[in-house]
């Protein structure tokens, strides 16, 4: 049976046991609405342009803080990968920043930026940075030495040993590293909007969740999960496989 017909059926069943639940009466209606209940709260969402304008207000605030994460990231992983004491010292720091849950750096933001986007692309650099740096200086150290040794031999140093060597061998786990930052980059999002003044996703549910609306709270995690699930495995997931069998690692994928 294709996969797609078994995440079909299985989330039929997830959905007939939620509105089982919901028939028995075993939590009031206030606690867990019932699927059809949130299914017409998302729609209504969508057909006043709410979730719409929500949606395409999360995605400016992500990929504007991705794409800086990433730059920033990069640059970082190339100097631990390259320089000793960097690694030594500034590595330290950020092995034990990306422990950091995003949330944290929430009260941070809001401090220096106030109630504002930046405060929301901040949080979200920060999502995303550390494990860019370090999927970055992982794929930068990991250079088989045979390749370096055999490129030495033809005459290739420097710079041109690092652009034509060095940063395609380390491809693999840079773009591992750009599906981690996206991952951990959309986390960090929906926790700096929580405590934004919008719009966005984050703020919507927050919203929600204060006036006790929790068929529109239920329906956004919904959304927010669904973006995630389907942005991974239809955008990064591909570009990863695609990477990893053009290397010659398939079976690791």
């Amino acid at each position: 049976m294709p996969v797609v017909f078994k995440r079909i059926i299985f989330f039929a069943v997830l959905i007939l046991i939620w509105q089982g639940i919901f028939l028995l009466g075993i939590w009031p209606e206030s606690m867990i609405p019932g699927p059809f209940t949130v299914a017409e709260t998302i729609f209504a969402g969508f057909a006043d342009m709410t979730l719409v304008y929500d949606i395409a207000a999360s995605f400016r605030h992500l990929f504007i803080g991705l794409a800086i994460s990433l730059v920033i990231g990069t640059l970082l992983g190339v100097l631990l990968a390259k320089v000793k004491i960097a690694d030594e010292t500034l590595g330290t720091m950020i092995l034990a920043l990306q422990s950091v849950p995003s949330i944290v750096w929430v009260p941070l933001a809001i401090i220096w930026f106030g109630f504002t986007e930046t405060s929301i692309i901040f949080v979200v650099v920060i999502g995303g940075t550390f494990v860019m740096t370090m999927n970055m200086r992982i794929g930068i150290k990991n250079v088989a030495p045979i390749y370096l040794k055999a490129a030495r031999t033809m005459g290739s140093k420097g710079m041109d040993l690092f652009f034509k060597v060095v940063v395609p061998a380390s491809i693999p786990h840079a773009v591992t590293g750009v599906r981690l930052a996206w991952a951990f980059s959309w986390r960090a999002l929906m926790a700096a909007e929580l405590m934004s003044t919008g719009p966005g996703l984050g703020y919507t549910l927050s919203y929600a969740s204060d006036f006790n609306n929790m068929s529109l709270v239920i329906g956004i995690i919904i959304i927010i999960g669904v973006i995630g699930s389907v942005v991974d495995q239809l955008v990064f997931q591909r570009i990863e496989n695609k990477v990893l069998k053009r290397w010659g690692l398939e079976e690791a994928a």
